[in-house]
């Protein structure tokens, strides 16, 4: 009898390494190993994610890149909304495990797999959006989770490898990283005591640098489009290029506390410079170049679209009536900004622009007016106080 395909999402971790190899020798599955790159993982890492996957007894490996559609499907709104989770976090590891989910079950329905698997535990965000995003694109897959379903200790699935003859150290370290495109997160340490905050050293990218230096990020309606003068057609190259421009200066860090999905609230860490200046440079761009109210509604559905990432509803419809209207916003967001930059700090400089609203014919804030008298000026003024004027004159006690 022909073997079930199974695919696991895999991502060369403890969790993923057990489930390849249980699979394969206590199920009886045809294991098919999928890692699906949103921008973590180096050649050096894929590579050994490959080798290590047939040591752990995978019929198959494949390594998936949806780096770009991660970038054009999801992190160009992200900055066209200049999406902040609770005002701080670029929505990294929430935004991205989506588009993995995504790719993982594309791939089953293309190998005719009858079931999919992944390493998620039943404490956190990420089965919510794995299991989600399976039932939807492949309703017809079961999904299994050996680590949520067993409630299986990492001793147990270290063990349970050795004794299978697969010696990779898993070691237990203090934090736990999730590196991607959109920023490197980080749990465990002392974020789990609520009066502390990440030492130095807790840090992937340690502040190495000093002194100071100025960048200039060019946008192209909305999107990164150069870097110190240099263009990049490649969206995913420019950011990459960006964080490796500002490495060692300690930028984009910060803690996050939120809510998560399943009701309980979460403390994460994170550092991301490129994510945090490419935002921060876009906002920066906007208020020059959009109106009062494109800024005041953009901001409204953005604080939905981070939510509905955040909540595993990528795939709801009204995101895409969301991404329509972002991207609608942005076409006329288009010149270049300058940053200085310095160790743990960044501020904008100024804007060069053609669709700079600053530069008005009508006079400049606070020197000359051209656009109207002085009589105009009074006129409205005064009835603009109307409102008021009629309030207080019936309840002058409360002046």
């Amino acid at each position: 009898m022909d073997k079930k395909k199974i695919v696991v999402a895999y991502s060369g971790g403890l969790d993923t390494s057990f489930t390849v190899m249980y699979l394969a020798r206590e199920c009886g599955y045809e294991v098919y190993a999928a890692c699906a790159d949103t921008g973590g993982f180096s050649p050096a890492q894929l590579k050994a994610n490959e080798e290590n996957a047939y040591k752990l007894g995978a019929k198959s490996y494949v390594t998936l890149d949806v780096r770009e559609e991660y970038y054009s499907k999801s992190i160009k709104y992200m900055v066209f909304g200049n999406v902040l989770r609770g005002g701080t976090y670029p929505i990294s590891v929430s935004s991205e495990r989506i588009f993995q989910a995504i790719a993982i079950a594309r791939y089953a329905n293309e190998i005719g797999a009858s079931a999919i698997a992944h390493g998620s535990t039943g404490a956190g965000n990420d089965q919510v959006r794995f299991d989600m995003t399976f039932q939807v694109m492949a309703p017809d897959a079961e999904i299994v989770t050996l680590t949520r379903d067993k409630a299986l200790s990492r001793q147990e699935e270290i063990d349970y490898l050795n004794a299978g003859g697969f010696k990779a150290d898993f070691a237990k370290l203090k934090y736990s990283y999730n590196v991607g495109l959109w920023g490197t997160s980080i749990c465990g340490g002392e974020l789990l005591d609520s009066a502390s905050g990440l030492p130095e050293s807790a840090y992937l990218k340690p502040l190495t640098k000093t002194g100071s230096m100025k960048v200039k990020i060019g946008f192209e309606q909305g999107e990164i489009a150069s870097i110190d003068g240099v263009a990049y057609s490649d969206k995913v190259a420019a950011i990459q290029a960006l964080e490796k421009l500002v490495e060692g200066y300690g930028l984009g860090r910060d803690c996050h506390v939120g809510d998560t999905i399943i009701g309980i609230k979460g403390r994460v860490g994170f550092e991301a410079a490129a994510p945090m200046l490419i935002i921060a440079a876009h906002r920066f761009l906007e208020k020059y170049t959009l109106s009062k109210w494109q800024q005041y509604w953009k901001d409204q559905v953005a604080t939905w679209y981070g939510m509905f990432l955040h909540e595993s509803q990528y795939l709801e419809p009204v995101m895409r009536d969301i991404e329509a209207m972002l991207q609608s916003s942005q076409r006329n967001v288009t010149g270049t900004v300058t940053v200085e930059i310095s160790p743990k700090h960044f501020e904008m400089v100024g804007v060069d622009s053609p669709a700079d609203l600053v530069k008005s014919p009508f006079g400049e804030y606070g020197e000359m007016q051209r656009g109207w008298t002085a009589e105009d000026a009074k006129g409205f003024i005064k009835v603009l106080s109307t409102p008021l004027r009629v309030y207080y004159n019936r309840h002058q006690d409360e002046l």
